[in-house]
């Protein structure tokens, strides 16, 4: 498969070497900002983006109007998030967001969902999520909070929204901590005042996030349509 990496910082060059270890190969490197003119001159299958809030939009975008499917694991542009999709179906294209592709995360994912209902009606407990990355991650809290916070929403008849540092009581609070070299912890806690209930995912390098996301590439190639990782990874967490 040839694929376009659009980022290529610590993330880009994880994925360039796991990818050529599967047999792929690397037709195009961009440090941010894609350019339509190195598109026209590219056979490309799939690209993958981790590059920066501010390029995302305009990558993944130029992407379906070249006919390229785009696999994109950059958070912090998600306001233009709908546009995109809106785009991508015009343009007859695929895509596949993720605020995080890691394989394990998103069983993680799984296992928040149902502890979520499980905890809904719970009132003794006040749910309250925690995220640690290391000290160049541009946006706070991480796509994977909020999405942890998006579930917790879904399941909860008493909160309606996630704030960052401090929250009212419809609101779950979300804490967010940089130090240096972590790769990236999420933590969802249920506190009592008798004990608390708590779910952790500590990634141990980026190497599940870069493999999750070729794996993605993969499975999307040749495809049409708005996915998921739930999509991707459906026959493990079915």
């Amino acid at each position: 498969m040839k694929l376009a990496l659009l980022g290529y910082g610590k993330m880009g060059k994880t994925i360039e070497e796991i990818a050529v270890n599967r047999g792929h190969e690397i037709v195009l490197k961009i440090e941010e900002d894609i350019d339509t003119f190195e598109l026209d001159k590219m056979e490309i299958d799939v690209a993958i983006d981790f590059s920066v809030p501010k390029a995302a939009f305009k990558n993944i975008t130029t992407c379906f109007k070249n006919n390229i499917p785009v696999v994109c694991g950059t958070t912090g542009w998600l306001d233009d998030y709908d546009k995109a999709v809106e785009i991508c179906k015009k343009e007859d294209s695929a895509f596949i967001y993720a605020s995080n592709f890691s394989v394990g995360v998103n069983l993680f994912f799984e296992l928040n969902r149902k502890l979520a209902k499980l905890m809904n009606g719970m009132n003794d407990y006040e749910v309250e999520i925690e995220e640690i990355h290391h000290t160049q991650k541009q946006d706070a809290p991480s796509g994977t909070a909020i999405s942890l916070a998006q579930q917790v929403i879904a399941e909860n008849d008493k909160k309606n929204n996630w704030q960052l540092d401090h929250a009212e009581a419809d609101e779950i609070l979300v804490k967010a901590k940089r130090i240096e070299n972590v790769p990236g912890t999420h933590t969802v806690s249920y506190k009592s005042q008798i004990d608390t209930i708590e779910i952790m995912h500590t990634a141990k390098s980026r190497e599940g996030f870069a493999l999750g996301a070729i794996i993605a590439a993969e499975w999307i190639k040749d495809k049409k349509g708005i996915f998921t990782m739930k999509d991707v990874l459906s026959d493990q967490i079915e």
